[in-house]
C-alpha cells in the first residue's frame, strides 16, 4: 500500500460469522477512512496449517469451528493513527461498542513500521 505505519490484528471468528464480520469490517473502513487510513484489508483464513509448537489457532486460543482472521489497517503515519484512535475514544458515540462477531478479548494488535515495501520498492 505504501503506508509509513500499519495496525495488525490476528483474531478467531466463528465460521458461521463470517457475513457478519465481513459487514463490520466495511463499517469500519468507513469510520477509519474519515479518520485518515490509507486503507483496510480484512482476511478471511483459507490455508492455516495446525502446527505443531505455535499456529494462528494457539495465537488466538481459537476453538472448533473458528477460522483464523488477519487483517491490518494503513496509515500515512503514527501521528495519524494515534489522533483518529483518540477521537475515537473520546467520541460518545464509540461508548457503546456493537457486538462483535468475534471474541475481542482474544484478539491480538499492534503497530508496525515497515522495513521494506514493495510498493516504494523500485
Amino acid at each position: 500500500m505504501g503506508s509509513d505505519y500499519y495496525q495488525g490484528f490476528a483474531l478467531a471468528v466463528p465460521a458461521g460469522n463470517k457475513a457478519a464480520y465481513t459487514d463490520m469490517a466495511r463499517k469500519g473502513w468507513e469510520m477509519f477512512g474519515e479518520a485518515g487510513a490509507d486503507g483496510v484489508v480484512e482476511a478471511w483464513g483459507e490455508d492455516v496449517p495446525h502446527g505443531k509448537r505455535t499456529d494462528f489457532y494457539r495465537a488466538t486460543k481459537a476453538v472448533d469451528g473458528e477460522v483464523a482472521a488477519f487483517s491490518w489497517i494503513a496509515w500515512p503515519d503514527r501521528a495519524t493513527c494515534d489522533r483518529a484512535a483518540k477521537a475515537m475514544q473520546e467520541d460518545p458515540a464509540m461508548q457503546d461498542m456493537p457486538e462483535m462477531p468475534f471474541d475481542g478479548k482474544r484478539m491480538m494488535w499492534a503497530g508496525f513500521e515497515p522495513v521494506f515495501d514493495s510498493a516504494r520498492s523500485s
